[in-house]
């Protein structure tokens, strides 16, 4: 049986086009502001600093992206707000920054009062979960650009500069600590989608009894507990791990990341990648998994992390040899 390594790719989204795109857009993003509160660091991790005094502000944005798709097919937006408010706290926590107000931003072709409904108790339950507050937002009606409903957010958060993580202390020997996910979260879904729609159908059920459905539309999980991770033990570096899979941990640090124990997929992840005949590899560099998060630490604080956090284990190391790597095959 041969195995596909473009998978995600021929669904209709190229990460390796979108990482060039995303280059030459960052090529031109050269104008610094004059004054106070200016930015800290550099574009291109989990979230943006800004510089404000002892503290810093953090700003990240996402959207639910193509999942809307799975809400329409199953007639149930309740839940996709989460995914919203999920996909930008996750982002983040990884730098320990707190996340404190959110405003969404609702782009349709034409508006339906129960979705709307149904969205807003998603973005409640979400803000609940991330104790954040949702202090506005945009709702956009723009038929002839938008075909149905897009749902993005722009989060902030705010830090004391001297207890961000960076990841600049991470070095080879530290240990990557796995944390499970919830199933697909929001990202992987133009392929997940595509594999459903294909060989199967939204209301196929797993050997759980669930079906495809609910399995894809499962909410992001919102990873509350790494602020209190962060406070109490050592750590060198976390990751949220969205689309492009292992790929997420370059943007850590310099050098490599071997994952030589993954945590188990789960049954959607095999599924997926059985059906569609998907390679290894392919599957990592598009999916979580089974892990939507990471830790990386000290070898001496391996114990009191996966103490604090249900489920977690050691799944890799970091390495000398720059790259994200499956095994002994790097994932590219």
């Amino acid at each position: 049986m041969q195995l596909t390594d473009n998978a995600y790719r021929d669904a209709g989204v190229d990460i390796d086009l979108e990482a060039t795109a995303i280059k030459a857009l960052i090529k031109n993003l050269s104008f610094k502001r004059k004054g106070s509160y200016t930015m800290l660091g550099n574009v291109g991790h989990f979230a943006g600093l800004i510089d404000f005094g002892p503290k810093a502000l953090a700003l990240t944005t996402d959207g639910v992206g193509t999942k809307m798709l799975v809400a329409d097919k199953l007639q149930d937006w309740s839940t996709v707000g989460i995914d919203c408010i999920a996909m930008n706290v996750n982002d983040l926590y990884v730098m320990h920054v707190e996340p404190i107000a959110f405003v969404d931003y609702i782009a349709t072709d034409r508006l339906s009062v129960e979705k709307m409904a149904q969205i807003g108790l998603g973005l409640n339950e979400g803000a609940r979960q991330a104790n954040i507050d949702i202090v506005g937002g945009e709702t956009a009606s723009l038929r002839g650009l938008v075909n149905g409903l897009d749902l993005a957010g722009t989060c902030m958060g705010v830090q004391a500069k001297d207890r961000i993580v960076t990841g600049d202390k991470i070095k080879p020997g530290d240990k990557i600590i796995g944390v499970p996910s919830t199933g697909v979260h929001s990202n992987g879904l133009s392929l997940a989608r595509n594999i459903v729609e294909k060989y199967a159908d939204y209301d196929e059920k797993l050997s759980s009894g669930k079906t495809l459905g609910r399995e894809l539309l499962t909410p992001t999980r919102i990873y509350h507990e790494t602020l209190h991770v962060a406070d109490t033990c050592t750590v060198h570096g976390m990751c949220h791990v969205t689309g492009g899979g292992l790929l997420n941990f370059l943007r850590l640090s310099r050098f490599g990341f071997r994952f030589d124990n993954p945590l188990p997929p789960p049954e959607i992840f095999r599924w997926i990648q059985e059906t569609g005949k998907i390679s290894p590899v392919e599957m990592y560099r598009t999916f979580n998994m089974g892990m939507g998060y990471a830790y990386v630490v000290p070898p001496e604080s391996v114990d009191a992390v996966t103490k604090l956090v249900e489920g977690t284990r050691v799944v890799g190391e970091i390495i000398e040899k720059p790259g994200a790597w499956l095994g002994n095959v790097q994932v590219t």
